[in-house]
């Protein structure tokens, strides 16, 4: 018998000239990134987040804090590594994982299939089980306006029953 669990995980920062952008791993050219302790990557944080809300965990805060010197500048596919180890400590491995990024610019379609790639080598599933959507906010508040990027996640873990 298997147990079936849900998470959901949101991440935003803000966009700012002079950083790279990163989105599950990969370098997206565009001329602004996001600005955070580590790469920033809102992607894989929101994966990291429900992934750790999903086997009730604490959250990315706890485990990788801002205020720890060994996380600056870090890649956040490091963390989702981690996190994916953490869960398999506790019996839990990744179904699916679907991401919303909310962003009016770069345009990510050309993208897609490099993130979901990057994400299902770290998560240990097909590829056919990680699903990138990107939307706009049509030009309202500050995503739309292009001043910061968001990211939901929702993931469903399982683990066999003993």
């Amino acid at each position: 018998m298997n147990e079936s669990r849900v998470g959901i995980g949101y991440d935003i920062h803000r966009m700012v000239e002079g950083r790279k952008l990163v989105l599950g791993g990969v370098e997206i050219a565009y001329e602004k990134g996001l600005l955070g302790h580590s790469d920033s990557d809102v992607l894989t944080h929101a994966v990291c987040d429900a992934l750790l809300g999903a086997a009730a965990l604490g959250d990315i805060g706890t485990h990788f804090p801002d205020s720890d010197p060994q996380w600056s500048g870090a890649s956040s596919l490091d963390f989702l590594s981690k996190v994916v180890e953490l869960l398999a400590g506790e019996g839990w491995s990744v179904t699916n994982i679907d991401v919303t990024i909310l962003a009016e610019r770069p345009k990510l379609g050309a993208y897609r299939q490099q993130i979901r790639q990057s994400l299902s080598t770290v998560l240990g599933i097909s590829i056919d089980r990680v699903s990138i959507k990107a939307k706009t906010n049509e030009g309202m508040d500050s995503l739309g306006r292009n001043e910061a990027m968001a990211a939901q996640a929702v993931v469903l873990i399982d683990r066999r029953s003993k």
